[in-house]
């Protein structure tokens, strides 16, 4: 019983040493006696060493936030605001709060043929319009023309991406310049990366009509080429669509956080307290 005292003080110490990567827990309780106590720390410290624990979550990537809020999912409108990270790492609104237009079944998830706005957190990837690129535009912009289409056709290989040509790609594809001055200044919500049919296609933040949109969020003209002055690339702009959504938070400081496995060191801790009373009866046997 003292060398089982010794090898269970070992193992725990063993644990606290590794609390950086991940242990493995054993799925079935050991049968007692002193082999089956060996093979049991033999699998832990092997666990130990498990490679592919995960990392500790850094901060966010992004350092520019366009927060998209309505009471209710159903609303048709909302309220956007523009936040920034400054130097200290503190989010400060920046742009706004200005009224948005939302699709008109409000907010939830997005669906071709159903008019209703993605709800979510999304990356902003390219900008367009009908007009010249406002002085001071950092993203990518072109200027469309007749030959501008976004994809919508759910049967296209290019479905849900810009694609020029002197045809309409089919399906619901919009001419991204016949649309008319809505989308003089556009940019794309990038609310469905993987294309997949169905998901919707062709979600913007663009110029209000004063109307509910298809899905898009919609602002007034000035604080739309504002938002493209102001969006810059290198801080990986995104937008937060949702109900009641508050400022972004700061992310947590290392000391906040975690340190890696401890949950899982926590199971193991508890898994061998509650063997404890088996082994060792098992060894007085």
């Amino acid at each position: 019983m003292l060398q089982l005292g010794f090898a269970l003080t070992a193992l725990l110490g063993a644990l606290v040493v590794g609390a950086g990567q991940a242990a493995a827990v054993p799925q079935t309780a050991p049968q007692t006696g002193s082999g089956s106590i060996t093979t049991l720390i033999d699998n832990l410290l092997k666990g130990l060493t498990t490679p592919g624990a995960p990392a500790v979550p850094g901060a966010a990537e992004t350092s520019q936030m366009i927060v998209v809020t309505a009471p209710v999912a159903s609303s048709q409108t909302a309220t956007l605001t523009g936040f920034e990270k400054d130097a200290t790492g503190t989010w400060k609104p920046v742009l706004g709060p200005t009224k948005a237009y939302l699709g008109e079944k409000g907010m939830g998830k997005a669906q071709d043929n159903v008019y209703r706005t993605p709800q979510g957190t999304f990356p902003m990837n390219i900008a367009f319009g009908r007009q010249d690129k406002p002085e001071g535009t950092k993203m990518e912009y072109f200027k469309t023309t007749t030959r501008d289409w976004w994809d919508s056709n759910e049967k296209s290989p290019t479905y849900n991406t810009h694609v020029v040509s002197d045809t309409s790609p089919g399906g619901d594809s919009e001419n991204l310049y016949n649309s008319g001055p809505v989308y003089d200044y556009a940019v794309n919500i990038n609310h469905n990366p993987t294309r997949t049919p169905g998901d919707a296609s062709a979600i913007f933040l663009h110029v209000t009509d004063g109307k509910p949109t298809q899905g898009c969020v919609a602002i007034a003209r000035d604080e739309m080429v504002k938002v493209l002055q102001w969006l810059d690339p290198a801080k990986n702009p995104q937008i937060t669509i949702g109900v009641n959504v508050d400022a972004p938070k700061d992310a947590p400081s290392a000391q906040q956080q975690s340190l890696p496995g401890a949950d899982v060191i926590g199971g193991v801790v508890g898994n061998l307290a509650d063997l404890i009373p088996s082994v060792l009866a098992g060894s007085a046997s």
